[in-house]
């Protein structure tokens, strides 16, 4: 028995409801197929029809989990009201998504790590990137009070973490959001690798950078890191006097003798400006992050001021970068300067 396909108009006028039914299932199946392409923005790749049952292939890859549902429940909605569907079935699928990593260590603590990567990645979004954080510091985990976030616990999809979105535009995931405030955690290496691994390898969406935030020291996180996400590059940061050059050195030998590219150092902490007679000092020294980025033929990529509003705004979870004004303007250089690196690794990986 031939039948017909129709589109029955909706309130807001657009047609996507099947009424009645093709010729065959071949036919009809064809017919759903083109439907479903409408409804998905093409991400339905193919419609089987069989006994009333209609399969439907649909390719949610970097779609976030409400975007994903909204769209298998449009879908499933229309078709099943074309005659002679009984049942439908969707099977979602998706590509792996290569993202790009870069991270930002040290080897040494309290050298501003967090601050840094927290301000560039705000910087990046601001730049139109779609960035993400990863607080790889398992042990001591600071991107939840630095976004504002800290109170705030990832979901799940299944056995992925849902990152938890900032007031910046910054998804963020760290175990700072796992454990309970104040929670000493001590895992020993295999395990804070494994949670590591959950952080990285979470659902992500449309995030295409991911800036993880290492701990200090060159030890077991960093090892995971760079036997299952190796970085396209590393940011160095250190303060200027020589005992942080130091480790920072260690740092970079590190990533270098593992094959990661370094994208350049950050010199942090530098000068410091009274704030009553304005009379600049340097309690840190100056230009020493520079001068051994030069020795090493490494980029210098600019020069953070040791400024109390900094540390305010950071514990507020309200990063300079995210204000604008005086205090945003080195962050957002040396994001600039991260940014154009970013470019021209991806044209060198496109032309390879």
């Amino acid at each position: 028995m031939r039948k017909t396909v129709a589109l029955r108009k909706r309130d807001d006028n657009s047609e996507i409801m099947i009424e009645n039914s093709t010729s065959d299932e071949s036919g009809m199946g064809a017919a759903l197929q083109h439907i479903a392409a409408q409804i998905s923005d093409g991400r339905c790749t193919s419609v089987r029809l069989k006994d009333g049952r209609a399969t439907l292939s649909l390719d949610v890859s970097g779609l976030e989990v409400a975007a994903r549902d909204a769209m298998v429940d449009r879908l499933r909605s229309a078709v099943s009201e074309a005659a002679g569907v009984a049942e439908v079935r969707i099977a979602m699928t998706a590509q792996k998504r290569t993202r790009m990593l870069i991270a930002v260590g040290s080897g040494k603590g309290g050298v501003g790590k967090s601050t840094l990567t927290a301000n560039l990645a705000i910087a990046l979004t601001q730049l139109g990137r779609r960035v993400g954080i990863v607080d790889a510091d398992i042990y001591g985990p600071s991107q939840p009070r630095l976004l504002g976030k800290d109170d705030v616990k990832p979901g799940t999809d299944g056995d992925k973490l849902i990152p938890v979105m900032s007031a910046h535009g910054v998804p963020l995931l760290s175990m700072g959001q796992l454990a309970k405030p104040g929670q000493a955690i001590a895992w020993r290496g295999p395990m804070a690798g494994r949670a590591l691994e959950q952080l990285v390898d979470a659902m992500w969406g449309d995030v295409d950078l991911l800036l993880v935030d290492l701990p200090p020291g060159t030890g077991d996180i960093q090892l995971s890191m760079l036997q299952k996400f190796k970085p396209s590059g590393a940011i160095i940061i250190s303060t200027p006097q020589d005992l942080a050059l130091i480790d920072a050195a260690r740092a970079i030998d590190l990533f270098t003798q593992s094959g990661v590219p370094i994208i350049g150092m950050v010199e942090n902490m530098a000068g410091y400006a009274c704030p009553h007679c304005g009379e600049v000092s340097d309690p840190f020294g100056i230009g020493g992050a520079e001068k051994e980025a030069i020795a090493m033929g490494l980029s210098f990529l600019g020069r953070i001021p040791l400024d109390s509003s900094i540390r305010l705004s950071s514990d507020a979870g309200v990063p300079p970068a995210a204000q604008g004004g005086s205090l945003a303007d080195p962050f957002r250089a040396i994001a600039a300067r991260l940014a154009s690196w970013l470019d021209s690794h991806e044209q060198d990986m496109a032309s390879t």
